[in-house]
């Protein structure tokens, strides 16, 4: 059985707009989106078991605990985007536009786009309600990717004071 970087070679092979970083940036932006939908939904669960403990029992004392299914890890076209930019703006800074830009990474439709390489592979799956269109213009990047302008109070804007002699 081949490995997984054989299978994204092969997928890049059938399209070569993107490079192998982009498809392991994309990837590792799925799996924090994925952890942090879960982590959510260990919270809200939390939250909702703590409720329900502090109501008082009703009928014969005995408290029922509600079945709950345990929470999907799958994760929409706008939350992997979000997650990639807050990957790249942690991962990169100020950077993030020119290195996603090298890898053919230029737009979210960009990342739907490796997202659904990805699907035809069938190395990931998507549910009947997933669009490839969930993932255009979710951010834009030129916008978000923008280096901040400084503070005019910012004392290393200001031109350099004259020395006294």
């Amino acid at each position: 059985m081949s490995n997984f970087r054989d299978e994204i070679c092969r997928v890049i092979a059938k399209d070569p707009r993107y490079s192998l970083e982009a498809y392991a940036f994309v990837l590792e932006s799925l799996h924090l989106a994925r952890n942090r939908k879960l982590r959510e939904a260990r919270r809200l669960g939390r939250e909702r078991e703590r409720e329900r403990a502090a109501r008082p029992l009703k009928g014969r004392g005995a408290r029922k605990k509600a079945k709950d299914e345990p929470p999907s890890g799958h994760v929409t076209g706008r939350q992997v985007c979000l997650a990639v930019r807050r990957l790249a703006l942690r991962e990169y800074g100020m950077l993030a536009m020119p290195v996603l830009a090298r890898w053919g990474l230029r737009s979210t439709s960009d990342v739907g786009e490796i997202i659904y390489n990805l699907i035809a592979s069938g190395d990931l799956d998507k549910t009947p309600h997933d669009r490839r269109e969930d993932f255009d213009d979710v951010f834009d990047f030129e916008t978000d990717f923008r280096p901040a302008p400084l503070a005019e109070d910012d004392p290393d804007d200001a031109p350099d004071a004259p020395e006294d002699d």
